[in-house]
C-alpha cells in the first residue's frame, strides 16, 4: 500500500539576521544552497514549523518586472503549464485591458483581468464519486484560489481537470455552458534558484505587485505565513534552504554508482512523487552523460521494481516502452527533454544522483 512520502530532498533553515534580499541571497549561496523555495502548502507549513519568530522574512521569490516577463502558471502544484495543451478561444490571450493576467471558460479560455467575480470550479481527488466541484458563488479569482484550497484541494489545473469530460459535464449542468474560473494564471515572478514552481501564498490585503519598488516576497508568520511584497534593500531574517541531493559527474556502473553513495553520503537517490521528480531534474540537467542512475531496481525473483532504500513504488515517470523488465535491469532518468526514466542494463556507466541525510 502506497502512502504519500514525508521524505524532502531539501531542509529550511531560518536565520535570524536582517539583511537586505540580495544579501540573504548572497549568504544563503555560500553557507547552503539558496533562498528558499516553496512548492506546495506542505512546504509552508515546514517553513513556518522551522522556527519560531512571528516576524516576516526574505523568501526566494522576486519579481521581473514587464509584461514581457509574464508566464503562465497552473494553481495546482505540479501541473505544468505546456503551449500545446491548451485551449484558448479566437484571438485569446489578448490581454486587452493590459492587466489581463487570469483565466476563465465557457466554451474556449479567455484572459480577463483577476479582480472580476464569478462562480468556479475546484479539484480535489475523487471525493463523493468526483473529482472536479462547481462552487456557485461569485468571488475573484484569488478568493477561489483561497476556498479551493481551504475546502479541496486547488483550483481545477491542466487540462484532464479543467476539460475534462466530468469538467465540461458540470459546466453545461446548467442547460447551457456557463463561465467559471479555471487555475490558470500568469505573473512576473520568479524563484531565485531558477525552479518554475508556480504555487503562490499571497496575503491580497497586503500585497503590491511589484509596486513601488516592492520586488522581492515576504513570508508574513504571523499572518499564517502568507506572502506579501517588499522593498527588496530593506531589510529583515530570511529563508535558506539545504539541498539533499548531489550529482555525481563520474561515469559508474548501477552497482559501483550505489556503493559509491553509501560510502560518501547515504543512498542512490529514491523518487516517489512528483515534486521529488523535480528536484532531482535539476540535478539531472547537468549530467555529462545522457542518463543518469536511480536508485531503482528490476528484482526477478520478486518479479517487481524496488527502490533500494526499501519505499515503495509508488510513483512511476517511464519513458515510452522504457520500463524493461529483465535480470540486470537499473532504472536511468533522461538528463533532458521530460527526464523520463528508461530501463538500462546495471553493466552500464552513468553519472549518478546521491543523496545525503
Amino acid at each position: 500500500q502506497c502512502f504519500v512520502s514525508t521524505c524532502y530532498p531539501y531542509k529550511y533553515h531560518f536565520i535570524r539576521e536582517d539583511k537586505t534580499w540580495e544579501e540573504a541571497q548572497k549568504y544563503c549561496r555560500e553557507n547552503y544552497a539558496d533562498l528558499a523555495s516553496v512548492f506546495d502548502m506542505a512546504d509552508m507549513a515546514r517553513l513556518r514549523e522551522s522556527t519560531e519568530y512571528e516576524g516576516k522574512a526574505w523568501i526566494g521569490l522576486f519579481s521581473n518586472p514587464g509584461k514581457e516577463n509574464r508566464m503562465w502558471h497552473w494553481s495546482l502544484p505540479g501541473v505544468k503549464y505546456t503551449e500545446h495543451e491548451t485551449r484558448w478561444g479566437p484571438s485569446e490571450p489578448d490581454d486587452q485591458n493590459q492587466n489581463e493576467n487570469c483565466v476563465k471558460t465557457r466554451e474556449n479560455w479567455a484572459d480577463v483581468t483577476c479582480d472580476q467575480t464569478m462562480w468556479f470550479i475546484c479539484y480535489d481527488k475523487k471525493r463523493d464519486g468526483k473529482s472536479v466541484h462547481l462552487i456557485e458563488k461569485k468571488i475573484t479569482w484569488t478568493q477561489a484560489q483561497n476556498y479551493c484550497r481551504d475546502h479541496y484541494t486547488d483550483l481545477a489545473s491542466g487540462l484532464d481537470q479543467a476539460d475534462g469530460e466530468e469538467f465540461k459535464i458540470l459546466k453545461e449542468s446548467n442547460g447551457s455552458p456557463m463561465t467559471v474560473w479555471i487555475g490558470l494564471f500568469r505573473d512576473t515572478w520568479r524563484w531565485s534558484d531558477g525552479r518554475n514552481f508556480s504555487f503562490r501564498h499571497w496575503d491580497m490585503e497586503l500585497f503590491y505587485d511589484g509596486q513601488n519598488n516592492r520586488k522581492c516576497a515576504v513570508t508574513l508568520l504571523n499572518r499564517s505565513g502568507k506572502w506579501s511584497s517588499d522593498e527588496c534593500n530593506n531589510k529583515n531574517p530570511f529563508f535558506c534552504y539545504d539541498d539533499k541531493l548531489i550529482l555525481i559527474n563520474e561515469n559508474k556502473t548501477w552497482k559501483e554508482a550505489l556503493d559509491y553513495c553509501r560510502l560518501h553520503h547515504t543512498d542512490l537517490v529514491s523518487i516517489t512523487n512528483p515534486h521529488q521528480q523535480r528536484w532531482v531534474e535539476r540535478r539531472a540537467k547537468n549530467a555529462s552523460s545522457p542518463y543518469v542512475w536511480v536508485g531503482l531496481r528490476y528484482s526477478c525473483v520478486m518479479d517487481l521494481w524496488f527502490w533500494i532504500s526499501d519505499k515503495l513504488v509508488c510513483y512511476e515517470n517511464w519513458a515510452d516502452n522504457g520500463k524493461i523488465e529483465e535480470c540486470g535491469r537499473c532504472a536511468a532518468m533522461e538528463r533532458g527533454g521530460r527526464y523520463q526514466w528508461v530501463s538500462q542494463r546495471e553493466h552500464e556507466k552513468y553519472n549518478f544522483i546521491c543523496s545525503k541525510q
